[in-house]
C-alpha cells in the first residue's frame, strides 16, 4: 500500500468503538463530489472536526474504497461553514446547531478563538447571558482537557472511553493526576484495572519496587474481593492473589499491607483463638467494613437487651382479635411470628413465596396501631418498598430515604444524634441488605425500638459485601421464625410450587397448559445458545405479548446468570434494543449507546440524584444542546449530564443478582451449560421468585438439572456470625 495524505471535515460518524477508539467516519474533502470513508483509531472524534490524515487507500469487499488511517492530526476549522458544523455537533454544552449559527454570524471563522481567549464577548450574541457564557467556558475547557487525556491514554493502550470517567472524578486536574499518581486510577476509576495503571506508571519511570505500587496493588486486590461480596479476606490468600493476578511478589505485597495498616487504610485482625498459633492467620479489612461489622454486632446486642418501651400486650387476645379484624385464620408459624413481634426486641422472619410474610406484616401493623405503637416500614430498593406499601397499606420507604441521605453533608441525616422516631421498625427483603447499609441503619435505630427483619434466606445474598441476614440467623442469638407452609391459593401457582421444588432440590413441574387455560410456568427446550437467543427475542417481541397481553417494555424482563456470552446481559441488551427500540441512535464518544425510550438501569448509588444501584427507568427526553438525558424512574424524572452516562446501562436484560427486590409481571430466564459456574440452586430460585404472573425458562434440560442439584452456596468471608455469638 502506498502511503498518501488526505484532509477533510467529519460530516458524520457511522461507527465508534468506545473502548479502543476504532472509528468509521465520512469526510467532506475538497474537490471530491461524494463523501470519503475513513477508518482507524481516533479517540474522541466529533462531527465538524478537520482532520489531516496519513495512510493508504484500501478496497473493502462490501463497502468499497476506504482510507485506512496510519496517523492523524486534528486541525481547527477555518471557514464559517466548518466552524458552524463543528460547534453545532453537540460537542460543547450550551451550543446547539442554532446557537452555533448565531455565533458564526457574529464572529465568523474567529468564533473558536473568541470562545478560547475572550469568552466575555459571547454576550453580544442573542440568547447568550452570563450563565450560558460560564457554561460554554467550562465546557470548552473540559473538552480540551478530555481530548488531551484521550490522546495520552491511547499512547498507553487505554481506551479513550476512560478519559470521560477520569475527567468526571478529577476534573481539570485529570492529566496531572494521571501522570503524577497513575496508581490512583486503579483505585478511583471503575473499569481501569491495576495492570493498566501499572503500565502507565512503568512508562512514566516509576520503579517496580516502589512503595506506592505495593500499596495500590494490595488495596486494589482487597477491593476486588469486596466486589465479590467478602467483608474481609484472609491475609495469606490475599498475598497469593496479588502474586497470581497482579504479578506482585508475596513479600513485596506483605510490605504493602503493613504500610496500609500503619496508615489505617486497612485493619489486620488476628484470627487465632486457642493456644495453637497459626502464622499469618489474619483477616484483612478495609477500615470502614471492619468498623461496620464490629458496630453491627454491638448495636444488635444493645437493642436486644434494652426493654420494650410499650406496655405488655396479651398476645393470645391480640391474635384472636386481629384474625377477626382481618378476616383470616393464621397458621401456627404466623401466630408465632406475631407473638415474638410483641415480646422480643430483635426478630427475624424468613420464608419463601406464598408462605404468608405479607399477612404477618399486616397483622403486626394492625395490632401495633390498636395498641398505640408507632411503626416504620422500609425495604432496600424502591420497587420493594412500593410493593410493601401496596401490600400492607402502610407508608413504606427505601432505607436510604428513611435515613434521609444529605448530599451536601455527605452522609445520612439520621444517626445516633438524630435517630428515627418509631416504636417498631419492620424491614422487608432483608436478604438484600449489605454490611455498610445495615451499619448505617442500626446507627439510627433507638435502643427502645423493636427491630423486625423479614426476608427469604434462600435467595441470593446482597450485591454489596456481607451476608447480614444469614449471619444473624446462623448466630442463633435472636429468635427466628421459619415459614414453610404454602397457603392454598398460592398452591395453584406453578411459579410458587416450582420455586419451592427448586429450593428443596427437586426438578420443577413442567406441565402443559390445560385446555382453555394458560399456566404461569413454562420450560422451552433449546440446546444451543443461538437457539436460546432466537427464542428469547421471539418471546419478548411476539409470543408473550400476543398470548398474555404483557407489554414488552414494562411487563417482560429477561433475567440471565451472567454478563458475557451470547445469552449474557451485554449481547441480549444489544439485540433486544434493536428489536424493541429501533430508533435513531444517540451516540456519545466514550459512552454506551442509548436511544430515546430505552429501558435503562442505574448501576451505582447516586445519593445526589436519589437513584440507587439496580433502579430501572426509561429514557424519556434528550436535550442535545444541554448534553442531557432525562430518565423516568417509577415516580420521578432524573436528569443525566452526558458525562454521567456511565452510571447507566441498558436493562432489557439484567443479571438475576441485580433483580433482587424487584418483581415483574413476566420473567424469561436463559439456562445453558455455558453458565455452569453460575448455575446454582439459589440463583435459579431467586430468578423464579421474581416472576409475578409468568416465568419462562429457556435452555437445556442438563443446565436446568445442574442448577437444581448445585446447592453449593458461594462462601463469603464475614465475621458477623462469630461476633454475634461470641465465638
Amino acid at each position: 500500500m502506498t502511503s498518501t495524505s488526505l484532509e477533510g471535515q467529519v460530516e458524520r460518524i457511522t461507527y465508534h468503538n468506545a473502548e479502543n477508539g476504532y472509528t468509521i467516519a465520512r469526510l467532506k474533502v475538497a474537490g471530491e463530489k461524494n463523501l470519503v470513508t475513513v477508518v482507524g483509531n481516533i479517540p474522541g472524534l466529533s462531527v465538524g472536526q478537520i482532520l489531516e490524515l496519513e495512510g493508504a487507500w484500501v478496497s473493502h469487499p462490501v463497502h468499497g474504497d476506504q482510507f485506512k488511517i496510519a496517523r492523524y492530526r486534528s486541525v481547527a476549522p477555518s471557514t464559517d461553514y466548518g466552524v458552524r458544523k463543528y460547534l453545532g455537533s453537540g460537542l460543547i454544552k450550551g451550543i446547539g446547531p442554532e446557537m452555533a449559527r448565531r455565533l458564526v454570524e457574529t464572529f465568523g471563522a474567529e468564533t473558536m478563538d473568541i470562545i478560547e481567549k475572550e469568552p466575555e464577548k459571547l454576550l453580544r450574541v442573542s440568547g447568550i447571558g452570563a450563565k450560558r457564557v460560564e457554561m460554554i467556558k467550562h465546557a470548552w475547557a473540559a473538552h480540551r482537557e478530555i481530548r488531551e487525556l484521550q490522546i495520552f491514554l491511547q499512547g498507553h493502550d487505554i481506551g479513550p472511553s476512560f478519559a470521560l470517567k477520569i475527567f468526571r472524578i478529577y476534573g481539570e486536574r485529570s492529566l496531572e493526576m494521571v501522570t503524577r499518581q497513575p496508581y490512583r486510577l486503579a483505585l478511583d476509576i471503575s473499569g481501569i484495572g491495576f495492570a493498566s495503571a501499572d503500565k502507565i506508571a512503568e512508562r512514566l519511570g516509576s520503579p517496580k519496587d516502589s512503595p506506592q505500587r505495593a500499596e495500590a496493588g494490595v488495596l486494589f486486590m482487597l477491593r476486588q474481593q469486596m466486589n465479590e461480596g467478602h467483608v474481609y479476606y484472609p491475609y495469606r490468600q490475599l498475598l497469593v492473589q496479588c502474586r497470581k493476578e497482579l504479578s506482585i511478589e508475596e513479600d513485596f505485597a506483605a510490605k504493602g499491607l503493613a504500610s496500609c495498616a500503619s496508615e489505617q487504610k486497612i485493619v489486620l485482625e488476628d484470627l487465632n483463638t486457642g493456644e495453637d498459633i497459626i502464622p499469618d492467620n489474619k483477616a484483612v479489612y478495609l477500615g470502614g467494613y471492619y468498623h461496620g461489622e464490629v458496630e453491627i454486632s454491638s448495636m444488635l446486642k444493645q437493642i436486644r437487651s434494652y426493654p420494650i418501651k410499650s406496655k405488655p400486650i396479651d398476645t393470645e387476645k391480640a391474635l384472636h382479635w386481629v384474625e377477626g379484624q382481618l378476616d383470616l385464620v393464621m397458621s401456627d408459624e404466623q401466630k408465632e411470628a406475631v407473638r415474638f413481634a410483641l415480646t422480643e426486641k430483635v426478630l427475624v422472619i424468613t420464608g419463601g413465596p406464598g408462605t404468608g410474610k405479607t399477612t404477618i406484616i399486616k397483622a403486626m401493623i394492625t395490632v401495633f396501631e390498636r395498641a398505640g405503637i408507632s411503626t416504620l416500614l422500609a425495604a432496600p430498593t424502591g420497587r420493594a418498598a412500593k410493593r410493601m406499601q401496596e401490600a400492607t397499606g402502610g407508608d413504606a420507604k427505601t432505607i436510604h430515604r428513611l435515613l434521609e441521605y444529605s448530599f451536601s453533608a455527605g452522609g445520612f441525616k439520621k444517626d445516633r444524634k438524630d435517630p428515627l422516631e418509631g416504636d417498631v421498625l419492620i424491614i422487608d427483603e432483608a436478604s438484600m441488605i449489605d454490611t455498610l447499609l445495615f451499619y448505617h441503619l442500626l446507627k439510627a435505630v433507638p435502643l427502645t425500638t423493636t427491630l423486625i427483619l423479614i426476608g427469604d434466606i434462600n435467595q441470593l445474598p446482597s450485591v454489596g459485601p456481607g451476608n447480614v441476614l444469614r449471619d444473624i440467623i446462623d448466630s442463633h442469638v435472636f429468635p427466628v421464625v421459619f415459614l414453610s407452609r404454602i397457603f392454598r391459593q398460592k398452591q395453584e401457582s406453578l411459579i410458587v410450587t416450582n420455586a419451592h421444588r427448586v429450593n428443596t432440590g427437586h426438578m420443577p413441574y413442567l406441565k402443559k397448559s390445560s385446555e382453555g387455560r394458560y399456566e404461569d410456568f413454562y420450560f422451552i427446550r433449546q440446546e444451543e445458545t443461538e437457539g436460546i437467543l432466537k427464542c428469547i427475542l421471539e418471546l419478548v417481541e411476539e409470543r408473550i405479548p400476543r398470548r398474555f397481553g404483557f407489554d414488552p417494555f414494562r411487563e417482560i424482563q429477561v433475567l440471565t446468570p451472567m454478563n458475557r456470552g451470547i445469552i449474557g446481559t451485554q449481547n441480549l441488551n444489544r439485540m433486544l434494543q434493536d428489536a424493541l427500540n429501533p430508533q435513531a441512535r444517540l451516540i456519545q464518544p466514550g459512552f454506551r449507546t442509548f436511544r430515546l425510550h430505552d429501558k435503562v438501569m442505574q448501576i451505582r448509588n447516586n445519593y445526589e440524584k436519589e437513584v440507587f444501584n439496580g433502579d430501572i427507568g426509561t429514557i424519556t427526553a434528550v436535550h442535545d444542546e444541554m448534553q442531557e438525558l432525562e430518565v423516568t424512574f417509577m415516580e420521578k424524572t432524573v436528569p443525566y449530564d452526558y458525562i454521567e452516562l456511565d452510571d447507566l446501562t441498558l436493562a432489557y436484560a439484567v443479571t438475576i443478582h441485580k433483580s433482587q427486590g424487584s418483581e415483574y409481571m413476566s420473567v424469561i430466564i436463559p439456562l445453558h451449560t455455558q453458565h455452569s459456574l453460575m448455575l446454582q440452586r439459589n440463583l435459579l430460585y431467586t430468578g423464579i421468585t421474581r416472576g409475578k404472573r409468568l416465568v419462562v425458562l429457556v435452555g437445556s434440560p442438563r443446565a436446568l438439572r445442574l442448577a437444581v442439584q448445585n446447592n453449593r452456596i458461594i462462601h463469603r468471608f464475614t465475621r458477623l456470625k462469630e461476633r454475634l455469638s461470641g465465638l
